[in-house]
């Protein structure tokens, strides 16, 4: 896969040393070949808002034009399903780090197919602290510092927090999600000079209701960011409407 638009330079699958693609086994310099990366990060309309698929020729879903969001646009890699869902399953519990090496490059592949603004700086949206000691690293800050790495930009780790997890929200309405994370970001002590001003890109891996991603990229705005984007490798689909009884 290739692509410039207005990143100024190709994006192409690669990785440090050769071996197999992640999802079909053949020998590529990469970790994803480049056949499986154009079949599964095809270009789709999605909202511009919450990058959940749309159709053709409309920018932006009904919920994001009734409630916007504080992130001005979604950037995804694809639907969270094969080979993402596995993929990112093995990065974020399998102890496999460096696979944020290929997610990465997926990404910046992401960003020159949809032609998205280049961000000032990736900002990770961070785990608590309890997670981060159960799982052992972050995998937001791991996705946020490959991304820097081959993009050439600054990547922050520690300019939010995460004070808390909110309780399990499945079931929950929005309002109800929103409410339970009220509180649960701050931009960390000393770090507002890396938001004020700034055009940031907040980096996680899976977005599913979109509720953390919405109250951090709040707080980032009310801290003085100028714009918040959020870079996600897969957006889960909403749920299907439940059939009509006959």
């Amino acid at each position: 896969m290739q692509e410039a638009g207005r990143w100024g330079f190709a994006v192409r699958w690669r990785a440090r040393l050769p071996g197999g693609c992640e999802v079909c086994g053949t020998w590529t310099q990469a970790g994803l070949c480049g056949p499986c990366g154009t079949r599964f990060a095809p270009r789709v309309d999605r909202c511009r808002r919450c990058a959940l698929p749309l159709p053709e020729g409309l920018q932006t879903c009904t919920e994001c034009l009734q409630e916007p969001p504080a992130f001005e646009r979604s950037l995804c890699v694809a639907d969270y399903g094969f080979p993402w869902q596995r993929l990112i399953a093995r990065f974020k519990y399998g102890r496999t780090p460096e696979l944020a090496a290929l997610l990465a490059t997926a990404l910046l592949a992401a960003a020159a197919r949809d032609d998205a603004p280049p961000p000032e700086a990736f900002v990770a949206l961070p785990l608590s602290p309890r997670r981060l000691a159960e799982r052992g690293y972050d995998q937001a800050w791991e996705l946020a510092r490959a991304l820097g790495r081959e993009a050439g930009l600054p990547a922050h780790a520690r300019v939010l927090e995460r004070r808390f997890d909110a309780p399990a929200q499945a079931r929950s309405s929005r309002a109800q999600r929103m409410r339970n994370l009220q509180g649960a970001f701050a931009v960390a002590a000393g770090e507002r000079l890396r938001v004020e001003g700034r055009h940031l890109a907040l980096v996680d891996d899976v977005m599913t209701t979109g509720a953390s991603a919405r109250e951090a990229a709040r707080v980032l705005r009310e801290a003085g960011a100028a714009r918040v984007d959020l870079w996600i490798v897969a957006r889960t689909p909403a749920p299907a409407a439940p059939a009509a009884p006959a």
